[in-house]
């Protein structure tokens, strides 16, 4: 992550009234990039495959592993861009997007969100755009149209991977939309992505794998929603999440 100093000082280089400032006097469009996500060498995979600022035009001012972590440096940069994970420590992408809604709605200088997650689920898609993100991509994305995706999201467009569109516009466009599901609003989306995933008939090795933690963590978080939901066993659990399409 950016030293405070180095981000103070990145924020007050930025223009005031939020508009891309080009690279060079040659015209060529560029855009400050935040890159928030919990694993440091995809931060780092992120950042050598963008952050080539002369080549790309993206300029990376400033890293986040966490919640609290991303709010300070958003804070402290003012990025046009916020490449954003789901599934953060300390309450997932929408507690970042929730803690940033003042920074999101300056006319001058806004923050603008695109979420950057391995997960497609539904829930998730909808969950940040909900919550303020202007667009969705998952983590297959290449570079070349992870870079395009963030200069549309600078212009205020909306971007998503073309399956995940479906599932916003059909958030938003139905009429009969179901009610707000309690029980699963106690999980956090990390431990909704292990429930998926156990309810899928998934080994705690394999989860932890899939998700690029430990099989301890794993463990964590099937006791947390076990607890939480109030349900003794994985099987139980797997007949609570089929019973809500979340398999």
């Amino acid at each position: 992550m950016s030293e405070p100093t180095e981000a103070n000082a990145a924020a007050e280089a930025a223009p005031a009234d939020g508009t891309a400032e080009p690279a060079d006097g040659t015209g060529r469009r560029h855009v400050r990039v935040v890159l928030v996500d919990d694993h440091r060498m995809f931060r780092t995979g992120v950042q050598a495959e963008i952050g080539q600022t002369e080549q790309t035009g993206v300029e990376v001012v400033g890293e986040a592993a966490d919640v609290d972590q991303a709010v300070t440096v958003i804070t402290a940069t003012r990025p046009e861009v916020v490449l954003l994970d789901v599934h953060l420590p300390g309450g997932g992408g929408v507690e970042v997007l929730r803690r940033c809604t003042p920074l999101m709605g300056d006319p001058e200088r806004p923050v603008r969100f695109l979420a950057l997650s391995v997960s497609d689920a539904a829930e998730d898609v909808i969950g940040v755009i909900r919550a303020g993100a202007r667009g969705y991509v998952t983590k297959t994305i290449t570079g070349a149209d992870l870079i395009d995706s963030i200069f549309r999201v600078q212009e205020n467009d909306a971007v998503f991977s073309p399956r995940l569109a479906g599932f916003v516009l059909d958030a938003f466009a139905s009429t009969d939309a179901p009610p707000v599901d309690e029980d699963l609003d106690r999980l956090t989306q990390r431990e909704r992505e292990v429930l998926r995933l156990i309810a899928r008939g998934y080994a705690y090795k394999e989860i932890a794998k899939q998700l690029f933690i430990s099989v301890k963590t794993v463990e964590s978080h099937v006791s947390a929603v076990l607890r939480k939901l109030q349900l003794s066993n994985r099987h139980e659990l797997t007949r609570w999440a089929t019973a809500r399409r979340l398999v």
